[in-house]
């Protein structure tokens, strides 16, 4: 397909913005349908599918501030002349056509679209059936914008498949893909790793952790803590594990007030065996939890003696996203965050900042727990490959 120019990417995005208002209620109509057909059985999931109008403001916000960015195609990012006068420069490009394969979230149909849209590809969306009304009037909603600017429907393209045909696409596309992008569970991760014949950006699992320093602010680490828990448990920036310094001045008085704290909001407390003399709480009978994400109301809540035995602990176990130090140390801050492997690290703020928005990117297509191309929340000026121009006069090597 021809490129688009950036005039006309912008005008699409507002008159999708447009629409999505004239539409709201309508929109929030049809969601409650599929919210209705879902059977309830992950609450994550169900917190994910839920179209209200704080979701909707969200989504028309994302379009105006996309319509609004700079063009993230053709930027010079190397400029050379050679000896023998040949120029050579090194610009962004468009991808081409990428796929965004997600479950349950209408919201990403336009967000996660619109990023793909404004860096100049053709999208590819394959939602989950649990949302598939939602997002055909979203989709509707797409081409009625690409229409009213003269623009091909085809810029934007909805694959109403099931998983077996979803599998055949994959393993022999219909078309040129160029880029996908899996946003869901591990499981879906998976299975687009394993069939997929093009580059995939992995937005990986959560898992993330909080260590408690023994020199942190206890009043501190009880609010933030609570937050990257209770938040918004379907996210992948919530918090599911704590490491207490067993040095920290009044531990077990910091432990006890934490734990009934997360217990009164209705978070299920597993401890370790450090821990296991606490109220209301399950002791854990299995290590291999401290690799899990729970996208649920669960925390696992463990002891460590050192901030190398922390690092070492997250490092193993984590799942490369985010990672938090609670200190008023700032020397061990560094430390800690200059040695956790995670894309995002944190001192005395909560993993729930980890997110397109929050860091300034206006939105974001995925959060990749991979180190290539890019690392954390995938934002406009991310999604982006590179293309060398070189210009000359007849020189010949």
């Amino acid at each position: 397909m021809n490129p688009l120019s950036i005039e006309k990417r912008n005008l699409v995005l507002r008159a999708m913005a447009k629409l999505v208002e004239q539409e709201r209620s309508q929109i929030i109509e049809i969601n409650k349908q599929d919210l209705a057909a879902y059977n309830g059985s992950d609450l994550a999931m169900e917190e994910r599918l839920k179209v209200d109008d704080k979701k909707v403001d969200a989504m028309i916000l994302s379009l105006n501030q996309l319509a609004s960015q700079e063009d993230p195609v053709g930027v010079e990012r190397f400029h050379f002349v050679h000896d023998n006068g040949i120029k050579v420069i090194n610009k962004t490009a468009a991808f081409g056509t990428i796929l965004i394969i997600y479950e349950s979230r209408p919201d990403v149909t336009i967000e996660a679209g619109g990023i793909a849209f404004k860096s100049g590809n053709k999208i590819l969306l394959k939602g989950g059936k649990e949302s598939l009304q939602s997002n055909l009037k979203i989709v509707d909603l797409w081409h009625q914008a690409l229409e009213e600017n003269g623009v091909s429907k085809d810029w934007v393209e909805y694959l109403n498949y099931n998983r077996i045909e979803t599998q055949a696409f994959l393993e022999k596309p219909t078309q040129k893909v160029d880029l996908i992008v899996p946003r869901g569970g591990e499981k879906l991760i998976e299975f687009v790793k394993q069939h997929a014949t093009c580059p995939v950006i992995v937005s990986g699992r959560g898992n993330n952790f909080v260590y408690v320093h023994k020199d942190a602010d206890t009043d501190l680490a009880l609010k933030v803590i609570l937050n990257a828990k209770t938040s918004k448990i379907s996210a992948c920036n919530a918090v599911d594990k704590v490491l207490i310094d067993s040095k920290l001045p009044n531990f077990e008085g910091f432990a006890a007030i934490l734990i009934e704290t997360l217990v009164e909001s209705n978070v299920e407390v597993i401890v370790d065996k450090s821990l296991e003399n606490f109220e209301n709480t399950e002791t854990l009978q299995n290590e291999d939890i401290w690799y899990e994400e729970f996208l649920d109301y669960k925390i696992v809540i463990g002891t460590i003696d050192s901030e190398e035995h922390a690092i070492e602990k997250i490092n193993k176990y984590c799942g490369g996203h985010s990672a938090s130090i609670i200190t008023k140390d700032n020397k061990i801050a560094q430390e800690f965050m200059e040695a956790v492997d995670a894309a995002a690290v944190y001192q005395n703020a909560s993993t729930r900042f980890t997110d397109g928005g929050q860091f300034g990117l206006g939105g974001e297509l995925a959060i990749s727990t991979d180190k290539l191309h890019q690392r954390g929340p995938i934002g406009l000026q991310h999604l982006v490959t590179n293309k060398w121009y070189v210009y000359g006069e007849g020189q010949v090597r």
